[in-house]
């Protein structure tokens, strides 16, 4: 499990660097079996390294470290539990916190959407780190690759530590946009079918 304390060092730096986080505020991460590696509680991600992050089982308790885990953990964990993901990050980026205050969802505004399930649901809010924030989470993210957590932040899951964090850059994008565009005007959706058109090019030969 060295190997995954490291990458969630890696990438939590990295959101660190990109402004997706401030100080000790969001977590990420990564789960092999049924064992998960975990961004610890308190500790600023840009200042992570791997003995930091402690390894859970799936009911959440340690096997590996003496650091706390995230106050966030009992969300990762139900998400794992409901889902095939092996990674999640969650981070409280300026942008999608603003759709997060202010919308139920974030419309497809943009085909790319389409890489994170279509429209992102904001989940109803909860205080952090409550079997309640999990639950609105994990349903929130029924059929999709991110949500939104109302006045908090947003959460991507992936395959890997590497798709989830890139969902999260996206996710960021889109809500950027989105904001943007609610200052000059009404953001035009793409329709259900504009979006399956989108999808048959996709994949159409050629």
């Amino acid at each position: 499990m060295w190997d995954l304390r490291r990458e969630l060092c890696e990438y939590g730096h990295k959101a660190a660097k990109l402004g997706l986080v401030i100080g000790t505020s969001g977590n990420l991460s990564v789960r092999k079996g049924d064992l998960v590696a975990v961004t610890p509680s308190g500790v600023a991600l840009d200042r992570l390294n791997p003995e930091d992050c402690p390894i859970l089982d799936m009911e959440g308790h340690p096997v590996e470290g003496d650091t706390r885990p995230s106050s966030e953990t009992p969300m990762h964990l139900a998400i794992y539990a409901s889902t095939d993901a092996r990674a999640l990050v969650h981070t409280h980026s300026v942008f999608a916190t603003v759709v997060a205050t202010t919308a139920t969802e974030l419309p497809p505004i943009h085909y790319n959407a389409l890489l994170l399930g279509g429209a992102v649901r904001v989940a109803p809010y909860a205080t952090y780190g409550t079997p309640e924030l999990a639950e609105h989470v994990r349903a929130a993210l029924a059929g999709k690759q991110a949500a939104l957590l109302a006045n908090h932040g947003g959460v991507t899951i992936g395959p890997t530590l590497e798709k989830a964090f890139e969902a999260t850059r996206l996710l960021e994008w889109l809500c950027e946009v989105y904001v943007r565009a609610l200052g000059v005007g009404t953001p035009t959706v793409l329709t259900d079918e504009q979006l399956a058109a989108v999808v048959e090019r996709a994949f159409s030969p050629g």
